[in-house]
């Protein structure tokens, strides 16, 4: 019998070679019952090749391919939701390839909203709604869950998820050393700086959860059919020329749908290519052990230890051990022929996972190993799921890519996809996990897929700090600026695969190196890293060492002048026969003003849900002047649109085109243009020297554009802020951005004209009371819960998509809407602090952060009436309330209106 602390000493002691970054052996048998911590798995009782379980239907509405956790949570929540038409397909047996030896952890509390009510769907349907359903019990167990901190950081990241599970009733408890010894009495807890419980944390069991869901589904209509492998996925072109899913072949018939689920786990990517579809993620070998009995881990919780990379999940009378290293091993040759078999355990890559479970349970040194698991996984670029419709294919779904937590996500997943299908959008915010989150230019690129999919895994347990950044795969996308603001000292940061200005450093450049992968397979790590120093700097609940850095570049913009390299964004432009039509509908603002206006508004769902906000200007009609013009005999509009979202905005567009009929073009040239903003009082003093335009207010007034030459150069000048100060955009044809920048910069010399990076604007505009779309603005908010309803035509009789739900909420009144925020403390907020009104909880921070020019800590929160009443004037007004920020409350003040130039005078150019 092997023993844990044997084969520790063993590997380390041993001359171990740098392992290769590509180990691929594999047994090909099935693996044993006992080889998996469960009672049951659905592993093959006959042949494979005697074919489908069940005749294959001539059509279906949606075909789910993959019968894992996500397709069965899928098909269960489409025969919820009344589409009994549906049809699962899995090549082998329900579970093969990943589910079934997967640990089945499910920890409630993570930090982001969403996931947390994710997980609650999921925790809710295999605990109660499935048994309900059926009369199975799906092998939930109840055991609680442990946080391990060994450094305040760690414990104040937890204290971070208790205060945000108080907003969702999620019991949790901070406990000391000494309280964790005595409930785990096992534990070491010398080393120990605190812990966070969950009581209500838990184990799945993969075979008896696929069960009692597919039991559910077919209940209610769904077919299940095994032993069906796909072989090929139909595409059809219709009237528009736009690609649609037609069907789905196997070799033992062919089943026409217009809606295909890839739910494929590691194959995903194979079938993705079937349909012409890129499905980024890769497959790695992921392991845990499972162990002899052990005397006295009854009843004991799972455990997670951050800094050490391990978990410890309870089997019983034994404990699985696992966890995340920075040197896995690739799976590059995805066998179609892998079910129900496991890789053979690397030790010299495993045995760190096994010093840290010693370390942490000491009994495990002298506890025998019975059985080891290797199995594939797969991982993407940032360690979140695949989903939503493909950009490439109409009808072409994702529901892969989970990075082992397709138990835990998969109940809330599979809710919203559904939700997805059926609707056209889901429930809930789901753009983190949405495929249109990645550049296509991003998707099909083999080293950045690689190189970020592998730090995701390495940092899987890192602490999550707000301002981290990858090193992995940067300077894909680089604007005109970048070296010579690299110069400058600026530190990036990466949005949709560009470099954008973080901050200036005032020590000199800090330029970004090649991946290093930690130093993993042999490759050299990088050493005297200043970008990897600086970005270190960062790691921390408080304000950085760079904090005053921040602070001057805001204030050198509230009181003086500053550019700002905004190049990243995304500059549409959509034109065509039915272009006005198509504006009408896209934007809740009115947008079809003169020629030369430039108007702020938003596009929305179907639900009234705010899919985007952006500008949108009105063109002349006239020749192509590319970049700066397109061809136009009509209306044509150019859309200026945050670089991080801008191929969600991209699909949205194009997709709502699609749905309408509009006769429109629209085309791209974000890599065509820089764009920088100069803004301050003292903007239109250093932009007389440089346009050849009159920049007074009546000749150029707020939220107008015009093409004008800067330094000899055709640019489009935009009065517009996102700081909320008097200033001008200039949208510059790549060719000329260094002339205008280097003019600009000499313009404003005698002014005190500095460089200033996205952490000033992140700063400045919340102090504004200005929105960041996927922060205080999402899917789920509506402009009228968010503070935009300004942006809505509702006044005129022009429809628009989601005007109906907008119109509903006008007259029954918000039960929800955002507040701002202030306290008097000097400490720092981030987002995810819970909000309390007269002691209840009414909902948490979205975004917060250091208003330098007010002095205070600002943030913003929707809440709720714990009534379930309308959130009026009164009831915000009337309330005392308070912020809880890693278990401390802090008196906080409410404000209806930005405490900042709330009657706009700055925008305007009036400084009094």
């Amino acid at each position: 019998m092997a023993f844990l602390g044997r084969a520790a000493r063993r590997v380390a002691s041993s001359a171990r070679p740098p392992l290769p970054p590509l180990c691929r052996c594999y047994s090909s048998e099935p693996t044993k019952a006992k080889s998996v911590p469960y009672e049951k798995t659905l592993q093959p009782t006959d042949d494979a090749s005697s074919g489908p379980t069940k005749p294959l239907p001539r059509s279906a509405d949606v075909v789910v391919i993959g019968g894992g956790s996500l397709g069965c949570q899928t098909l269960y929540h489409l025969a919820k939701m009344g589409m009994s038409n549906v049809v699962l397909l899995e090549r082998d047996r329900l579970t093969a390839g990943t589910t079934w030896h997967t640990a089945g952890l499910l920890w409630q509390l993570r930090p982001n909203d969403v996931e947390v009510e994710l997980l609650a769907h999921t925790r809710n349907v295999i605990s109660k709604d499935l048994e309900e359903e059926t009369g199975l019990h799906s092998g939930w167990i109840q055991n609680g869950g442990l946080f391990i901190a060994s450094n305040k950081q760690r414990l104040d990241e937890y204290k971070r998820l208790m205060s945000l599970g108080k907003v969702y009733g999620i019991e949790s408890h901070v406990l000391s050393p000494a309280e964790t010894k005595d409930l785990y009495p096992l534990m070491n807890v010398d080393d120990l700086y605190g812990t966070l419980y969950v009581p209500k944390d838990g184990t799945m069991d993969p075979a008896g959860t696929c069960t009692t869901l597919t039991r559910a589904a077919t209940a209610n209509g769904a077919s299940v059919i095994e032993n069906c492998p796909v072989t090929g996925i139909q595409v059809r072109a219709d009237d528009f020329g736009v690609k649609r899913v037609k069907a789905v072949e196997t070799a033992h018939g062919t089943i026409e749908t217009p809606c295909v689920v890839n739910c494929a786990g590691v194959w995903a990517t194979k079938l993705g290519q079937m349909a012409g579809v890129k499905v980024p993620l890769v497959a790695m070998h992921h392991a845990y052990v499972v162990t002899e009995r052990i005397e006295g881990i009854q009843n004991m919780p799972n455990v997670r230890d951050h800094d050490a990379s391990v978990y410890l999940r309870l089997q019983g009378d034994a404990l699985s051990v696992g966890g995340y290293e920075n040197n896995p091993v690739f799976w590059d040759e995805v066998s179609d022929d892998f079910a129900f078999s496991l890789f053979d355990l690397d030790w010299d890559v495993f045995t760190q996972h096994i010093e840290g479970a010693i370390n942490r349970v000491p009994a495990l040194e002298q506890t025998g190993i019975k059985s080891t698991v290797c199995g594939p996984e797969s991982f993407t670029a940032d360690h979140k799921p695949l989903m939503g419709e493909a950009p490439e294919v109409r009808g072409f779904f994702l529901g892969c890519g989970f990075n082992s937590a397709g138990m835990m996500l998969g109940g809330g997943c599979g809710r919203e996809l559904a939700h997805w299908i059926i609707h056209g959008r889901p429930e809930k915010d789901m753009y983190a996990y949405d495929i249109r989150r990645f550049h296509n230019s991003l998707t099909a690129n083999a080293r950045w897929i690689r190189e970020r999919s592998h730090e995701s895994y390495a940092k899987n347990y890192s602490v999550v700090f707000p301002f981290d950044e990858p090193l992995a795969s940067r300077n894909m996308r680089k604007d005109p600026f970048h070296q010579v603001l690299t110069e400058q000292g600026c530190v990036f940061q990466e949005r949709h695969g560009w470099e954008r200005p973080g901050w200036f450093n005032k020590d000199g450049a800090a330029p970004l190196k090649d991946y290093d992968y930690y130093g993993a397979y042999d490759i050299k790590k990088n050493v005297s890293y200043k970008y990897n120093k600086l970005l270190g700097n960062e790691y921390t609940f408080d304000f950085p060492p760079h904090h005053d850095v921040i602070k001057s570049e805001c204030l050198s913009c509230r009181h003086g002048v500053a550019v700002f390299d905004m190049s990243y964004f995304g500059k549409f432009y959509l034109t065509g026969p039915d272009a006005k039509k198509a504006a009408d509908w896209l934007f809740t603002a009115d947008v079809n003003k003169k020629p030369g206006s430039t108007v702020y508004t938003c596009m929305l769902n179907k639900k009234g849900g705010t899919e985007a906000d952006l500008t949108a200007s009105r063109l002349e009609p006239g020749a192509a002047n590319l970049p700066l013009a397109p061809q136009s005999d009509g209306d044509a509009y150019y859309l200026a649109i945050g670089g991080g979202v801008a191929e969600h905005n991209w699909n949205h567009i194009r997709t709502t085109l699609q749905d309408q009929g509009f006769r429109c073009h629209l085309t791209d040239h974000s890599e065509d243009m820089g764009m920088i903003s100069i803004q301050g009082p003292k903007s239109r003093e250093v932009l007389r020297e440089v346009l050849d335009t009159d920049l007074c207010n009546e000749e150029f007034p707020f939220s107008t554009h015009k093409v004008v030459s800067a330094a000899g150069h055709q640019v489009r000048a935009m009065r517009l802020s996102f700081v909320g100060e008097l200033g001008w955009e200039l949208h510059i044809p790549k060719g000329s951005c260094l002339a205008v920048y280097h003019a600009v910069m000499a313009a404003g010399a005698k002014h005190g004209i500095i460089n200033s990076g996205y952490r000033a604007i992140d700063s400045l505009s919340i102090e504004k009371g200005y929105r960041h779309w996927h922060a205080d603005l999402r899917p789920d908010d509506t402009p009228l819960e968010s503070g935009l309803g300004f942006t809505c035509k509702l006044k005129s009789a022009i429809p628009f998509q989601g005007r109906e739900r907008l119109q509903s909420q006008k007259e029954e009144g918000l039960r929800r809407r955002i507040v701002c925020f202030t306290i008097d403390e000097k400490v720092p907020m981030f987002g995810l602090e819970a909000i309390f009104r007269n002691g209840t909880p009414v909902g948490h921070l979205r975004r917060s952060d250091y208003g330098f020019f007010v002095d205070k800590t600002i943030g913003y929160g929707y809440i709720r009436n714990p009534d379930g009443g309308v959130v009026s004037a009164d009831f915000i007004k009337k309330g005392e309330f308070t912020l809880e920020r890693m278990g401390v409350t802090y008196e906080a003040k409410a404000h209806l209106k930005s405490p900042f130039d709330p009657e706009n005078k700055r925008i305007k150019g009036i400084y009094v």
